[in-house]
């Protein structure tokens, strides 16, 4: 059995995989509040059960140095080695959870994928991940010749490149809110659909009908309530948050494949592009994606791929955990699992 994990900053997401002729087989999983455990151990322990790991691999959110990571929102620090002592478990690994996802686009089946634009499907080159949910995580997918390696990346937390006037006034309306510099995090996540919203009700005036305020303020997520509401078309300010959340979303997604050429595809995930994929499709995302100048063309042969699979993550993160632990085991149940 292979365990692994999704840890964010309110939940903790564990999966048991096994493989079934060289494919990975879902076995079972459950989500944990996080604040309402001491730690990752313990989380652990209670899921597993009677079950035993070989290996385990968990997506962290944030930047893994020599195995070990300090959570921002939450009072852990995580260290591979510790983990695999205290649960009993050979292989412990920490990665980046973007980095985990990227894992994860190479086991996904062709009804887990959504092809937003097709590009052309004949390049062979690097790809690009976007992922826009809590926070904006991007990532890099490596063409080496073979396969395509996932290496991590802060990207989201580059500064916030506006192109109309629209949006230089978004960034002066969030630079005064947050009292300093705006990456694209604060744009292109659940935090931006509520920052657009303000500013488009704030500063451009657009009207916030009563029973609108209302539902928000009893919302547990008022961002579910947008995206409704504006796929509904029921509410112009919220149609108006997601055009322009979606054009900079397209924009940014854009930047990432033009820096790493990335002419393999660029991919959509997180939890936000698949509740908004009917608005994803009707050209705004395309139309910023691909307006890059004398670029355009390049980002035109791109193709475009919208992850629907929730679990993309875990996937990925067992599918590392198998070839890091089969690299220094030499036993790959991977392998095992092929029958001839």
């Amino acid at each position: 059995m292979i365990l692994a994990g999704d840890v964010g900053g309110t939940k903790v997401h564990l999966a048991l995989y096994d493989f079934i002729n060289g494919k990975l087989k879902y076995t079972r999983d459950a989500r944990f509040p996080a604040r309402n455990y001491a730690g990752l151990e313990e989380i652990v322990q209670g899921f597993l059960g009677g079950d035993k790991a070989t290996a385990a691999c968990f997506g962290v959110p944030g930047p893994v140095r020599d195995g070990r990571l300090r959570l921002t929102n939450l009072p852990w620090t995580l260290d591979s080695r510790e983990l695999s002592a205290s649960l009993g478990i050979e292989h412990v690994f920490l990665i980046n959870d973007l980095e985990a996802n990227g894992y994860g686009v190479a086991e996904l089946s062709s009804d887990q994928i959504f092809t937003l634009s097709e590009g052309d499907a004949r390049q062979v080159g690097n790809r690009a991940l976007v992922s826009a949910g809590t926070g904006l995580g991007e990532a890099m997918l490596i063409w080496n010749g073979r396969i395509h390696v996932p290496y991590p990346s802060e990207g989201g937390h580059t500064d916030f490149a506006p192109r109309n006037e629209d949006e230089i006034d978004l960034l002066r309306f969030l630079k005064q809110k947050y009292n300093g510099r705006i990456s694209f995090e604060r744009v292109v996540s659940g935090m931006g659909l509520t920052n657009i919203y303000e500013f488009l009700r704030d500063m451009r005036g657009l009207e916030e009908p009563v029973w609108l305020a209302e539902q928000m303020a009893a919302a547990d997520d008022p961002n579910a309530v947008i995206t409704d509401m504006a796929l509904k078309a029921k509410s112009e300010i919220c149609e108006k948050t997601l055009d322009m959340f979606v054009s900079v979303y397209g924009a940014e997604a854009g930047n990432l494949a033009l820096k790493l050429l990335a002419v393999g595809g660029v991919y959509l995930g997180g939890g936000i592009a698949p509740r908004i994929l009917e608005k994803l499709k009707d050209g705004t995302f395309m139309k910023a994606f691909t307006d890059k100048g004398r670029m355009s063309q390049l980002l035109i042969n791109t193709p475009v791929r919208v992850i629907l699979e929730s679990r993309a993550a875990l996937m990925g993160a067992a599918a590392c955990a198998e070839a890091r632990a089969a690299e220094l085991s030499g036993i790959s149940p991977r392998a095992a699992s092929v029958r001839f």
